[in-house]
C-alpha cells in the first residue's frame, strides 16, 4: 500500500526569532501517525512572499498533503491567505457563510465587528471553508493535482479542534492511507554505537517495511522500530516476533517499553517485590530523589532521603565514621558503602542507595577530577558500588549519576 506522506509548514516570523515556540507540528505528527501519515518533514518560514511561495512549490512536489499554520490574522503581515489565493490563481472574495460565522462570534461576545474584522471571512474562490467553531479564522481546503493544501489558524486550541473534528476525518475519507506501528524498546546502561555493534546481524534481517531508529538521550537508548501494512494485526505480531529475537542480544540492557521512563520502570520492580528504598545523596543533590518521587505511587516504596552534602552532615546527621572520611574522603568507595549503609538503617529499608562524587567546576584534585562520582547500593545481601568517570558539566553530571543509580538498582534488585 502506497504511504501517504505530509509535509508541516509553520509561517511567522514570531517562531524564527524564537519568540513563541512551534508546538503545532509535534501535536499534529502525533494525530498524524495515528491515522496513518507519514510526516516527512517540517518547515518554518517568515512573513516573506518569495519565501512562502517557494515553501508550497517545494512542499508540493515532496508530500501528497500540506498543511499550513499561521498567518491568517487581518493584520498586513498575515500573508498566508492572499498567497494561497495567488499560488492556486484564483481572486479573494468575502465568503458568505464565512461572514455569518464572524458576525455570530463577534455578536456572541458583545463586540462590535470591525472591518478589518470583516475580512477574515474573506477566501480564495478555489477553495474549499473548513468551519473554525472557536474562533474567527475559517481553515481553507485546496485540492490539486491529487494533492491537498490545508491552512489553519496559528492559535494551538483553534487548530487542534479543526484540526480533531474537520481536517483529520476529511483527510481520511480523501486518501486510503496504510497502518504504521510503533513498538519503542528501552535501553540503559549502553551507548549506541556498541549497542548497535550487538544488534547488527539482527538490524541487517528486518523486513523492507520495518525501519529501525536509534534514539539516544541521557543515560539510555530507545530503539523505534516502525512498520507500515495494510493489516495493523499482522504488522504488531510481526513486530512482536521481530522484539524476541532481539531480546538475546540486548536482553541484559533492556528495561522496558514504550513511554515509560527508567525511574517508572523501578518503580513497578519495587512494588513488585514489596521492597522498600531510602536514599543518601551527595554529589546529586536530590535529583535522584526528584525522579524516583515524580512517578505517582511511590510511597509504596520510597521512604526518604537525606542530602548529606558537607563533611559534617555526613557525619553528624548521617552517621558516616570521621576516621574513614580522614582517610579516604568524601569521594571514595569506603564512604559510599557506608553511606548507603547507614542510610539504610536509619529510614528501616530494604535496600538504601548513596552517591558521592565532583559534580564540577571546582572541588578536583589530581586523583579525583571533575566528573568522578561513587554510587553504591545496599541491602540485607549484598553491597555493590561502581566508579563512574563522566564530564566536565555539572548538570550533566548530576542527572548521568542519577540514572547510574536508577541502572543500579535494576541490576542489583532480587530476581
Amino acid at each position: 500500500m502506497k504511504k501517504i506522506l505530509a509535509e508541516l509548514l509553520t509561517i511567522g516570523d514570531e517562531i524564527l526569532y524564537g519568540q513563541i515556540v512551534d508546538t503545532n507540528s509535534q501535536w499534529m505528527s502525533v494525530e498524524l501517525d495515528k491515522v496513518g501519515i507519514k510526516v516527512i518533514r517540517k518547515t518554518t518560514v517568515g512573513d516573506q512572499e518569495d519565501e512562502i511561495l517557494t515553501a508550497f512549490a517545494e512542499a508540493e512536489k515532496r508530500a501528497d498533503i500540506v498543511l499550513i499554520t499561521g498567518g491568517l490574522g487581518p493584520t498586513s503581515d498575515d500573508l498566508t491567505k492572499p498567497l494561497l489565493a495567488k499560488y492556486f490563481n484564483c481572486e479573494l472574495k468575502i465568503h458568505e457563510e464565512a461572514l455569518a460565522e464572524v458576525t455570530a462570534f463577534f455578536k456572541s461576545r458583545g463586540r462590535e465587528m470591525t472591518e478589518l474584522n470583516k475580512q477574515q471571512a474573506a477566501l480564495p474562490v478555489c477553495c474549499t471553508k473548513i468551519t473554525n467553531p472557536i474562533g474567527t479564522a475559517p481553515g481553507m481546503w485546496f485540492e490539486k493535482n491529487g494533492k491537498v493544501f490545508m491552512s489553519m489558524p496559528g492559535v494551538p486550541h483553534e487548530m487542534k479542534k479543526m484540526m480533531t473534528e474537520r481536517v483529520i476525518p476529511k483527510l481520511k475519507e480523501t486518501f486510503q492511507t496504510p497502518h504504521i506501528y510503533h513498538k519503542v524498546i528501552r535501553t540503559i546502561g549502553i551507548g549506541e554505537s556498541f549497542l548497535a555493534d550487538k544488534i547488527a546481524t539482527w538490524e541487517k534481517s528486518l523486513p523492507p517495511h520495518i525501519k529501525l531508529a536509534y534514539l539516544p538521550s541521557l543515560g539510555e537508548v530507545k530503539l523505534r522500530l516502525t512498520g507500515f501494512s495494510s493489516s495493523s494485526a499482522s504488522l504488531e505480531a510481526e513486530i512482536d516476533e521481530l522484539v524476541e529475537k532481539l531480546k538475546p542480544l540486548a536482553g541484559d540492557y533492556i528495561y522496558g517499553y514504550g513511554d515509560e521512563p527508567i525511574e517508572v520502570a523501578i518503580g513497578k520492580m519495587l512494588r513488585e517485590r514489596k521492597l522498600t528504598i531510602s536514599m543518601a545523596e551527595s554529589c546529586t543533590g536530590g535529583y535522584l530523589t526528584h525522579l524516583i518521587t515524580s512517578v505517582a505511587g511511590c510511597s509504596d516504596y520510597f521512604l526518604g532521603s537525606m542530602v548529606p552534602y558537607a563533611y559534617e552532615v555526613k557525619m553528624r546527621q548521617l552517621g558516616v565514621k570521621p576516621e574513614i572520611l580522614e582517610k579516604h574522603g568524601a569521594v571514595s568507595e569506603p564512604t559510599i558503602i557506608e553511606m548507603a549503609n547507614i542510610v539504610r538503617a536509619k529510614f528501616n529499608t530494604d535496600i538504601g542507595v548513596a552517591t558521592s562524587g565532583i559534580a564540577g567546576p571546582g572541588g578536583a584534585t589530581p586523583e579525583k577530577p571533575v566528573g568522578m562520582v561513587w554510587i553504591a547500593y545496599s541491602d540485607k545481601h549484598q553491597t555493590v558500588t561502581k566508579k563512574l568517570q563522566l564530564s566536565q558539566d555539572r548538570m550533566l553530571n548530576i542527572r548521568m549519576a542519577s540514572m547510574a543509580v536508577l541502572n543500579l538498582i535494576r541490576l542489583s534488585l532480587p530476581k
